[in-house]
């Protein structure tokens, strides 16, 4: 087991990051950057300072930072907006946040920087490196590590050669599974550094129910928008419920597709079955994930997804998608379940196999809150990214 304790035994100096990130947790919103936020709190256990500036572009509305997080900075940077402002972003952050990281960095030298995601901050990051000589690492968040995907035409183009620039320049190119990884590789057509670490859970906040005997509850949590999949998993519970009639489905999330769902629902006539939660706490989300009896989420377009994590750490029955970051985890039938993107049929037979087999539900949620344990906490994560922090360091 990783222990923060055996970190501090070797009496390590202590390390002083600046970390930048476009996700932290706010006032509104205590998900938004948690997988940002969770693992710096645990750093602090390795003798890793992390400063951290949470940057915005000014034409977005400011929110408070969440007071329960680490402290931070908020940080608001001039930015063009579309696709030109994302790729032209990271020199205008930079700009912005020169004259205080010097200032900084006189006082109290730095001696990492970690940016989240190639734009903005990456970019920002290897002008920063550059002027102050400082090393610096990115985390790539998810599949499109390019930005070509969100950005097209000649604005696209350009995000893509300005992300290229930054994994070359990284120290490490840190990847949240070998999906993205490879992403990364193939992409850069350049020599990449690139390290994958896996995100960590919470296994104290996601833990198992006390007690199964609970209502029958298919639980999804993700932004409704089309690549989680929810409409498809609408369209498998209204197939299943003739079989399983006590089946009701609650879904975790907001966001542009919530009204065409919410149609679609009352089309299937299972509007009665299905309820929208909207965006909510990260208590909350923990708590729904331990009264659920089965947890399906049938995303086709995912780095890695930390939902399934955590419900595979309060030992529930997943549902997920092949390709995806997640099947580098989930072994199919054992910790958990794999199905085809877009494939109707294959979802249907998850969920009735999984539905009318209380004994097969138990047996994959045990394993899969064995998996989190072994290799997949907060302190394996914390571990792995002290370790290259304080190579890339040295």
């Amino acid at each position: 087991m990783v222990d923060g304790r055996m970190e501090r035994q070797n009496h390590q100096p202590a390390m002083r990051v600046l970390t930048l990130t476009p996700f932290y947790p706010t006032a509104l919103d205590d998900a938004d950057g948690c997988f940002i936020s969770e693992p710096l709190r645990a750093m602090e256990e390795l003798e890793v300072k992390s400063l951290v500036l949470a940057v915005r572009p000014l034409h977005r509305k400011s929110a408070a930072l969440n007071a329960s997080a680490p402290t931070a900075q908020s940080v608001q940077y001039p930015c063009i907006p579309g696709g030109a402002g994302l790729a032209s972003a990271g020199a205008f952050l930079y700009a912005s946040l020169i004259s205080r990281v010097r200032r900084i960095h006189r006082s109290r030298r730095i001696n990492l920087i970690h940016a989240h995601a190639a734009l903005p901050c990456g970019h920002a990051a290897v002008l920063l490196s550059r002027e102050l000589n400082i090393p610096f690492v990115v985390s790539v968040h998810g599949l499109d590590a390019f930005f070509d995907n969100q950005v097209h035409g000649f604005y696209g183009r350009w995000c893509k050669r300005v992300a290229q620039h930054v994994y070359r320049s990284a120290s490490r190119v840190i990847c949240i599974s070998d999906k993205v990884a490879e992403r990364v590789i193939e992409g850069t057509e350049a020599p990449v550094n690139a390290k994958v670490i896996y995100n960590g859970v919470d296994a104290q906040m996601f833990s198992p129910p006390a007690s199964d005997l609970l209502p029958t509850t298919l639980l999804s949590v993700g932004n409704l928008i089309s690549i989680k999949g929810h409409e498809l998993l609408l369209r498998a519970l209204a197939a299943v419920l003739p079989q399983h009639p006590y089946v009701s489905c609650e879904i975790i999330g907001d966001g542009p597709e919530h009204g065409r769902l919410a149609r679609l629902a009352s089309d299937y006539n299972i509007s009665g079955k299905v309820r929208f939660l909207g965006r909510q706490s990260r208590r909350y989300v923990a708590d729904a994930i331990r009264r659920c009896t089965l947890f399906a989420l049938p995303c086709r377009y995912e780095g890695l997804g930390c939902v399934y994590l955590e419900a595979m750490a309060a030992e529930r029955a997943v549902i997920a998608c092949r390709g995806q970051g997640i099947d580098e985890i989930i072994r199919h039938g054992t910790n958990g379940w794999l199905t085809e993107p877009g494939n109707l049929d294959e979802l249907i037979t998850a969920l009735s196999v999984l539905l009318q087999s209380p004994l097969l539900r138990h047996q994959i949620g045990e394993a899969a809150r064995r998996t989190i344990i072994q290799s997949l906490t907060l302190a394996h994560q914390v571990a792995e990214l002290s370790a290259v922090y304080r190579e890339c360091a040295a």
